[in-house]
């Protein structure tokens, strides 16, 4: 009768993942490690830019002295997705795409770019404040979206940043 062994599985597993050369960014020696608190975001103009350098900073830590810098450029744009027989529209995705470029301070060269995308929803059926409401609450959760796509392109870009 056999059975089925978490810990082996797990010790085979994690194994197989050193053999191929597998460390985790944030291990200790990990390339993630040299983003953390060295990143400065640039300065938001607004509230989408607010949201999305308030993430970036909870993830990557707020750089005192900076060796990189983040510069970014977010475009939103609505689209319904859904209208009643009434042709009201009862739901829109808000889309997003943001294009960044990781530069190093020193030099002013550009070590990391590129665009990420995304999008998510909020109903209309409610009262205006409550449509306001999700709508605040969907750009919100699309920065986070967004940011976490930065956060993860950066993080495998990290082993050919210069130290």
């Amino acid at each position: 009768m056999s059975s089925f062994n978490r810990r082996r599985f797990l010790l085979l597993s994690a194994l197989g993942l050193a053999g191929c050369g597998f460390t985790p960014a944030y291990a200790p020696g990990g390339a993630g490690n040299r983003l953390q608190d060295s990143i400065e975001v640039d300065a938001p103009s607004d509230r989408p830019g607010y949201l999305l350098t308030r993430h970036l900073e909870d993830r990557l830590g707020r750089a005192g002295a900076a060796r990189y810098g983040l510069s970014y450029a977010i475009e939103l744009s609505e689209a319904p997705i859904a209208i009643s027989a009434n042709n009201v529209t009862t739901r829109y995705n808000v889309l997003g795409e943001i294009t960044y470029a990781l530069r190093d301070l020193t030099s002013g060269a550009v070590l990391a770019s590129g665009k990420v995308d995304s999008f998510t929803s909020y109903s209309t059926s409610g009262t205006t404040v409550a449509t306001q409401a999700a709508k605040r609450d969907a750009e919100a959760r699309l920065m986070v979206v967004l940011g976490d796509q930065i956060v993860t392109r950066l993080l495998a870009a990290s082993p050919d940043l210069p130290a």
